[in-house]
């Protein structure tokens, strides 16, 4: 059983950034594939970008290319989604998640209970 916390939420102007983190409990963390997913008020969740075991392949997302970066470091079972360039409608909870058979958008087998983003015009 994987346990992920996310941290690095929180309030931010439009054009601001910030750096999400997720780190993970266990010890295999190289052997997962890692995604960031948001949920806005009212909305789906919807997929924003993952990275495979080795950060080899990146998979992202509508709406954030050019403006996210996802990466991983594999010494300290943490995930990181860099976002810049933020945008009222990027305010979400942003969700990590882990798999080792998934690649890009799917239904992860673990969870991090989400932090909250809030963009402001």
């Amino acid at each position: 059983q994987v346990q992920l916390v996310e941290s690095g939420g929180g309030f931010v102007q439009a054009g601001g950034s910030l750096r999400l983190s997720c780190a993970a409990s266990d010890r295999t963390f190289s052997s997962y594939t890692m995604a960031w997913f948001r949920q806005a008020p009212g909305k789906e969740r919807e997929f924003v970008m993952s990275i495979t075991k080795d950060s080899t392949n990146k998979y992202i997302g509508n709406g954030v290319r050019g403006r996210f970066t996802i990466s991983r470091d594999n010494e300290k079972n943490t995930v990181y989604l860099q976002m810049n360039s933020l945008k009222v409608e990027d305010t979400a909870i942003y969700y990590c998640a882990a798999d080792k058979q998934r690649l890009g958008a799917g239904n992860y087998d673990y969870w991090g209970q989400g932090t909250q983003v809030t963009v402001s015009s």
